[in-house]
């Protein structure tokens, strides 16, 4: 699985948010606390504002909160917030990449492939990740000695 600098930043922003509770905390401090761009994070907060992840306010008793409470929003919303639906093939859905001959069942592998990406990224919430609580789904995918070794390039 890759994720884009933008999916990484937004997830780390809202993570960050969450962290921060029901304050109002400016786009420099995020920026500051979560090293990233202060440029590249704006643009990330308009996004997860557009859908619906975050709220902002202006003035001098301003900045970004999240628009609900970290334990309703998941990973999962975050990414499809800046990225789009999880688990794309050519920028498209997997069940609609017509596939013929032998490749036919890839559109099955893809859809799988789907299915155990939404079953982590939509069981943990960003109040998890920022509690470094996460869910014993995940947490017991990680006792596996294989989880932690790189295959491949």
């Amino acid at each position: 699985m890759r994720l884009s600098a933008r999916v990484d930043y937004a997830l780390r922003a809202a993570v960050a948010l969450a962290g921060y509770g029901d304050r109002w905390v400016s786009a420099e401090q995020i920026a500051e606390d979560q090293e990233i761009p202060r440029k590249f994070l704006e643009s990330i907060l308009l996004q997860l504002r557009r859908g619906g992840i975050a709220a902002s306010k202006r003035g001098s008793e301003g900045g970004h909160q999240l628009s609900r409470p970290g334990d309703q929003i998941s990973l999962a919303d975050v990414i499809r917030a800046v990225d789009g639906p999880l688990v794309g093939v050519r920028g498209e859905r997997p069940e609609e990449v017509p596939y013929s001959g032998t490749s036919r069942a890839l559109t099955n592998v893809w859809v799988a492939l789907r299915v155990s990406e939404r079953n982590i990224l939509e069981s943990v919430s960003l109040a998890d990740v920022a509690a470094d609580d996460l869910p014993t789904s995940v947490t017991k995918l990680l006792e596996d000695p294989d989880a932690w070794v790189i295959r491949g390039n």
